[in-house]
């Protein structure tokens, strides 16, 4: 990337400087905004949405953010920012701390500077010596280029080197780690960096704090790897190469469970025998009934649970997304509510029958969409793994739902 042509272009071009600046990935856009000017950089941060703010932020450490932030004028907005940028930070550190249920916050450390690669001894000593007098404290000072990480400055090369020289020169490699992997790797990573640190990194590769292997090892112990599963209460989940018996082990229990919930789902079509002996043509749409629900009820599984393997969604932040998927459920239901009331009006001559089916569908799809959010969720949260336990849970919420709301109805209007 050509630093200085791109700051040179941002700066003196304002007509195209928003679409210059967003070409850019998230990453250079941050190694750009380093070297722009505060006139240059305030009408950036005017212009930016909420979204694209919070982004840019990420890339920053947390002063630089700070910093960043003061220079807006709308306080409100301000505001809002800084606390969506630590509910954030504090949702993905405790998202990688739960390697260990005593792993507070203070784990991790937030205090440290990222600088530019391009920055010489000089400028960065003057960095540190800022961020002392504001914090009370030296920093660890981590390097990047282009926005990616590529280090750390041991404080030696800062004391004998010279003023002029670039800090990119003399660079330490530093481990690092994503906040979303999986217990074993984190606690196979801290046996094998023992007396160093590790840098812990957002999906786009952004810094999110640093840890240091002997403060983890002190607080896991001697304990395995295994333990480390069992005692954080995460299953350690089923792989697609794993032997028959196995297999089988994982999944004979669940079996036996759905065995029984099924003999449910069962007790709840024969409370309305009377009806369906009455009215035959229902056995007909039954198995319309409950597979859409279950169809439905499977992709909002695979979105969930394909959000909870990256990390992105957990019990605590979950109601936006269950909200939006029983929205969804609502409005899909009402289009295949009304195909399948238009079938059964043209096909069994009965506007009420198709009215029962539609509001059935309606009912069924909502509920596919609450449960099949919310249960692979509650089962993670319990330690089980949601992609093979889920699922009886849910079939059972859209069977029983699903035939009450079709069978009860059916019983109410049609008889």
């Amino acid at each position: 990337m050509d630093t200085k042509s791109i700051t040179h272009d941002i700066t003196y071009h304002p007509n195209k400087r928003m679409d210059l600046f967003r070409a850019l990935a998230v990453a250079e856009q941050e190694a750009i905004f380093e070297h722009l000017s505060p006139h240059v950089r305030q009408s950036i941060l005017v212009n930016l949405k909420d979204g694209e703010m919070i982004d840019l932020l990420d890339q920053m450490d947390l002063q630089q953010a700070e910093n960043t932030l003061a220079v807006l004028k709308d306080e409100r907005r301000r505001k809002k920012l800084i606390n969506r940028v630590k509910s954030e930070l504090k949702e993905k550190a405790e998202y990688f701390l739960r390697f260990h249920p005593k792993a507070a916050i203070s784990l991790l450390n937030f205090n440290y500077l990222l600088l530019d690669g391009g920055t010489n001894i000089s400028h960065a000593a003057d960095a540190i010596e800022e961020h002392y007098k504001e914090i009370g404290k030296l920093p660890e000072v981590l390097v990047h280029e282009d926005g990616k990480l590529v280090g750390e400055i041991p404080p030696s090369a800062l004391i004998r080197e010279s003023n002029n020289k670039l800090v990119k020169n003399f660079v330490n490699p530093v481990k690092t780690i994503s906040y979303q992997a999986e217990i074993q790797e984190i606690a196979d990573l801290f046996n094998k960096t023992k007396h160093s640190k590790l840098a812990v990194l957002d999906r786009d590769g952004s810094v999110i704090g640093i840890i240091y292997s002997d403060d983890a090892l002190a607080l896991i112990g001697d304990r395995s790897a295994r333990f480390l599963y069992d005692f954080a209460g995460v299953a350690d989940v089923e792989r697609s190469f794993d032997s028959v018996g196995s297999k089988v082990k994982n999944r004979y229990k669940w079996l036996i469970i759905n065995l029984g919930t099924a003999f449910l789902a069962a007790s709840v079509v024969g409370l309305f025998e009377n009806t369906l002996s009455q009215l035959v043509v229902l056995a007909i749409y039954m198995p319309v009934v409950a597979g859409m629900g279950g169809n439905a009820a499977t992709q909002t599984l695979a979105i969930i649970v394909r959000g909870i393997t990256i990390g992105e969604i957990s019990l605590k932040n979950s109601l936006p997304a269950i909200s939006r998927e029983v929205g969804a459920g609502l409005i899909n239901g009402a289009i295949n509510g009304l195909i399948v009331a238009l079938v059964a009006t043209f096909w069994n001559g009965s506007v009420l029958l198709g009215l029962v089916l539609g509001v059935a569908m309606i009912v069924n799809l909502v509920i596919a969409g609450f449960f099949g959010a919310l249960i692979p969720l509650a089962m993670k949260a319990l330690g089980k793994d949601p992609a093979t336990s889920a699922t009886i849970f849910i079939t059972t919420a859209t069977d029983v739902f699903g035939f009450l709301a079709f069978l009860g109805l059916a019983t109410i209007v049609l008889l």
